[in-house]
């Protein structure tokens, strides 16, 4: 199973916790960090190796649309 990095930040950015886990993919991890949210946390990651997967609140960069 792949392993993921969940990092919860304070408010200023910095870190606060963070915990590996192994989830079945992308979408186990991604409830696993919500379920296991501290409620002083506001924000956190979820990180494959160094692939950035998830992270609330949201701030990816859009998509290019596609035409």
């Amino acid at each position: 199973m792949p392993s993921y990095e969940i990092c919860y930040l304070d408010n200023d950015g910095s870190l606060s916790c963070t915990f590996s886990a192994e989830c079945a993919n992308e979408t186990h991890a991604k409830v696993l960090a919500h379920a296991m949210k501290l409620s002083a946390c506001r924000k956190f990651e979820v990180w494959q190796e160094r692939r950035l997967v998830y992270e609330r609140p949201q701030h990816f960069e859009p998509e290019p649309a596609l035409h």
